[in-house]
């Protein structure tokens, strides 16, 4: 267990924020893999709701799935819906906003993005909608994403756009 909870910890040195709310996050998360946990833990998730969503502004749901490595610089105002997947290795930035383009999503269906491996998505960022983002793929400051983008590109602008190429 406890490797799972400090699994961001390498990964956030020198962000002491990052790394308490990761930590956080990761314990809130294991709290609700099952039943018993949800019925042990029920304290827990209620503090982690108050501590991390009310007092420090950023909406990681318990119900989020996300890979080993996450990194978290300048967490304000922060939000990623709980249907997301994010994987391994991403970073995220404040006032960014990740997850369905409408207030619900219909037929049990995911309206929710999934974001690939080693994606660095810059600040005021908006990810909208059932879309994909390919494996290292970085994402402009300030870029609305209401499209899916493909592996190794750096994508910019409202709407965001292709601009570069990785190789």
């Amino acid at each position: 267990m406890s490797n799972n909870i400090f699994q961001d910890w390498a990964n956030n040195k020198g962000y002491f924020k990052g790394r308490l709310i990761l930590m956080l996050f990761r314990l809130a998360h294991f709290s609700v893999s099952k039943k018993i946990y949800i019925i042990l833990f029920c304290w827990y998730l209620f503090l982690y709701r108050f501590f991390v969503e009310w007092l420090l502004g950023i909406e990681l749901s318990w119900n989020l799935t996300a890979g080993k490595g996450l990194k978290l610089y300048h967490g304000q105002s922060l939000i990623v819906n709980g249907n997301t997947v994010i994987g391994e290795n991403c970073t995220l930035r404040h006032c960014t906003t990740i997850g369905n383009k409408t207030a619900e999503s219909g037929n049990g269906v995911s309206d929710s993005p999934i974001i690939g491996n080693n994606v660095d998505i810059g600040a005021n960022v908006c990810v909208l909608g059932n879309i994909t983002i390919g494996n290292n793929v970085i994402i402009g400051a300030g870029s609305i994403v209401v499209k899916s983008i493909p592996d190794n590109c750096v994508v910019a602008g409202n709407p965001a756009k292709i601009i570069k190429k990785l190789e």
